[in-house]
């Protein structure tokens, strides 16, 4: 992650409650995770995949924001994770996507 994308990331995360300083943590021990753009809202946290770093997302959230953002129908928006999203490996840092896609009407 380059700097200008960790300081938009510290800005919309601190944002939700979490300190500067967890942050700089968070940043410390997973250097190198790959961050899902546009779904900084799903972050769940960071996990460890094959002594890589990487971050965890909740699925069902990714396919709301989608939703919400995007004004996709949700079929649309699994279609659009399953293709663009879950199936894209881009290395060990590939983030993890969990959940299910059982719907909840809000």
């Amino acid at each position: 992650m380059n700097d200008s994308e960790t300081v938009e990331w510290e800005n919309k995360l601190i944002g939700k409650g979490i300190s500067t300083e967890r942050w700089e943590e968070l940043m410390f021990t997973y250097d190198g995770c790959l961050m899902a753009d546009g779904f900084e809202e799903a972050l769940v946290g960071f996990g460890t995949r094959f002594n890589s770093p990487v971050t965890v997302y909740d699925l069902n959230k990714c396919l709301d924001i989608l939703v919400e953002r995007d004004g996709m129908s949700y079929d649309e928006a699994q279609e659009y994770m399953e293709f663009n999203v879950l199936g894209a490996y881009v290395g060990e840092e590939t983030p993890i996507f969990i959940g299910d896609y059982i719907h909840e009407s809000s």
